[in-house]
């Protein structure tokens, strides 16, 4: 592992608009819409080290490095990516892209529709997984990126790296696939349907023309958020971070409570409403939605009987899935089912399952077992890309 400083990442947002109309899964298109972008590092001459990172559900392009003169903006896998760092952007180019439907930039419902000049609101496309994949490949396009070395997500963005490898089998060489699944089991489509219903029955809502009215469904997104966070952690981590812990010095000393039905009263509660009134202050109702059900409707398998096997058959790439013994959202029952699938079709896989104790949230943190092994492979695909012909 190096031990050498680097400097600090500076990242730059970037955008590319696109006037041609986007053919979606719904049957509906998408024109004049904008793509926001950051990338990290330096292209080689023959394009062979282009590593694209999908997001997950309340992430963005803001992938690595911190924006010049502004404190707290480290991006949201910069543990991962950057100098030095298990994908090293001296070594590969790294491009983040804020998927459409999002509100960090590309064109969302926040935005104005080209036909009504109307903000979109509700009125806003269904988009897929699918319909991101293709958006990226333009913008790769755009780029002259025609084959990346790697595409690599996590949780969501695992399932758009996978996608990749579905749609555009040519343009892909590696594949890192991290706490992500096929499809998403029945718990988990309820779970996203309670916290969409948290949102839509928010008075604020309107239908989601909101925007119209001024407000902001803060109470909706607030559950939502809560709801979503529980998944996220595992019950040993929440045991260990909070157990029973109570805020303040409580009135009855036999019991230690005060039996109040309204105050929040232990540290989980109080944790869980910092973290709903945090997000109700910057993210999108309407992007919640969009963004919940991409993840419901993501399973490359539908189209074969549920025969994951048949459906890797299209797979090209070379693999790395990852997965954390204490992600109950994502299991590692999960990610096994994917190895399977592509050792059925003999393709080539690497696996790690980290004994981890953080659940979902594991594949964001500095695990030196999940690092290492990270690392390591992306060793190995600078290795290719030198042999191949490309100074990575």
């Amino acid at each position: 592992m190096s031990t050498q400083t680097h400097a600090p990442l500076i990242a730059t947002s970037q955008s590319m608009h696109f006037a041609a109309p986007l053919a979606l899964q719904s049957g509906a298109s998408l024109r004049d819409y904008t793509l926001a972008y950051e990338t990290y590092g330096t292209l080689n001459a023959d394009k062979s080290n282009a590593v694209l990172v999908c997001h997950a559900l309340n992430a963005s392009h803001h992938v690595a490095g911190v924006y010049a003169n502004q404190a707290h903006s480290e991006g949201w896998w910069d543990n991962m990516m950057g100098p030095g760092k298990p994908v090293d952007t001296e070594r590969f180019f790294v491009i983040g892209v804020n998927n459409l439907g999002s509100c960090f930039g590309s064109t969302g419902p926040m935005h104005t529709h080209p036909d009504t000049g109307q903000v979109y609101g509700a009125d806003f496309p269904v988009v897929t997984v699918e319909d991101w994949v293709n958006a990226q490949a333009l913008l790769l396009d755009a780029l002259g990126i025609h084959q990346l070395a790697a595409v690599m997500g996590g949780s969501l963005g695992g399932m758009q790296a996978l996608s990749w490898t579905l749609q555009h089998p040519e343009r892909v060489r590696h594949a890192v696939v991290v706490a992500s699944a096929p499809n998403l089991t029945a718990e988990n489509i309820a779970f996203n349907e309670v916290a969409r219903r948290a949102i839509v029955t928010d008075p604020d809502f309107h239908g989601g023309h909101f925007y119209q009215h001024g407000v902001v469904p803060k109470r909706g997104l607030r559950i939502a958020r809560m709801v979503g966070h529980i998944t996220y952690l595992s019950d040993d981590v929440m045991n260990e971070k909070f157990g029973r812990e109570l805020r303040n010095a409580v009135a009855d000393s036999a019991t230690g409570y005060r039996y109040s039905t309204q105050d929040v009263e232990f540290q989980i509660e109080s944790y869980l409403r910092y973290q709903g009134d945090k997000f109700s202050e910057y993210f999108d109702a309407n992007t919640y939605l969009l963004i919940t059900r991409a993840l419901d409707y993501f399973d490359p398998a539908r189209s074969y009987g549920g025969d994951l096997s048949a459906a890797f058959a299209r797979t090209a790439a070379k693999f790395l899935l990852v997965s954390f013994t204490t992600d109950w959202r994502f299991s590692p029952a999960r990610s096994r089912e994917m190895v399977r699938a592509l050792l059925d079709n003999q393709r080539d896989v690497s696996y790690a399952e980290i004994d981890a104790p953080h659940g979902h949230d594991a594949f964001l943190l500095d695990d030196a077992r999940y690092m290492n092994v990270v690392r390591s492979y992306f060793e190995r695909i600078a290795q290719e890309t030198m042999h191949a012909g490309g100074a990575a």
